[in-house]
């Protein structure tokens, strides 16, 4: 299916992009490093490569792994406790970087919105093991639940992605402030092509959803 390759290319741009970004542009990523900066860019870098895009994939498992539904559940779910985990080494970077440098800590809109859909993710992934892997819900109770899953899962993909243009919004305008970039520099439109990459692979993941649900 066409939505689904473009998800895959938008998705994989986003991440190359962004591995640009970080390694070229900025101080590089490491989280044990003596520069804060380098500890903050492991922030970026696991919560899209780690959060939003195995997130998006794991929605998409349902329809790109030729298997049988049982497998591609287990798949579904792990990529999804995946991308928790990563998300969680990326949340800790944040709060590190803030520590190092003397910052508050969750005082932005996109700190609120990443933190929120982070914990609703979490509790996402938790009744949806418990209801459909183990112990299993009831037949009945499972199918009146998939509907609230799969409109969950879509919502909490674009809060996400919600998050990450926030966060991409909120650091170039740090960057403007402290290191004199301007507006038609190449950095300057590295991130804006990031972030249309991120929002394009979030579309294409839920027009890939719609797409399937309205066909059955």
């Amino acid at each position: 299916m066409v939505h689904h390759a473009l998800a895959h290319l938008f998705g994989i741009l986003a991440i190359i992009l962004l591995l640009v970004w970080l390694l070229h542009f900025r101080e590089g990523v490491d989280y044990d490093s003596d520069n804060g900066f380098r500890v903050f860019n492991v922030h970026p870098l696991m919560m899209f490569m780690g959060f939003i895009f195995l997130g998006g994939e794991a929605i998409l498992s349902f329809q790109t792994i030729p298997s049988q539904r049982q497998t591609k559940k287990f798949f579904h779910m792990m990529l999804h406790l995946i991308s928790i985990i990563l998300g969680i080494v990326g949340l800790c970077a944040a709060f590190k970087f803030h520590n190092m440098m003397g910052f508050p800590n969750v005082y932005s809109l996109h700190s609120w919105i990443g933190i929120g859909t982070f914990c609703l993710s979490g509790l996402q992934w938790l009744v949806g093991f418990v209801t459909f892997m183990f112990p299993r819900a009831a037949d009945r109770t499972r199918a009146r639940v998939v509907p609230w899953h799969v409109a969950g899962g879509r919502a909490l993909l674009f809060m996400a992605v919600c998050a990450a243009e926030t966060g991409l919004m909120e650091k170039y305008g740090f960057l403007r402030a402290k290191s004199n970039l301007q507006p038609h520099q190449r950095e300057s439109y590295l991130i804006n092509f990031t972030g249309l990459a991120i929002l394009l692979f979030g579309v294409f993941v839920d027009l890939s959803v719609s797409i399937r649900r309205n066909s059955v």
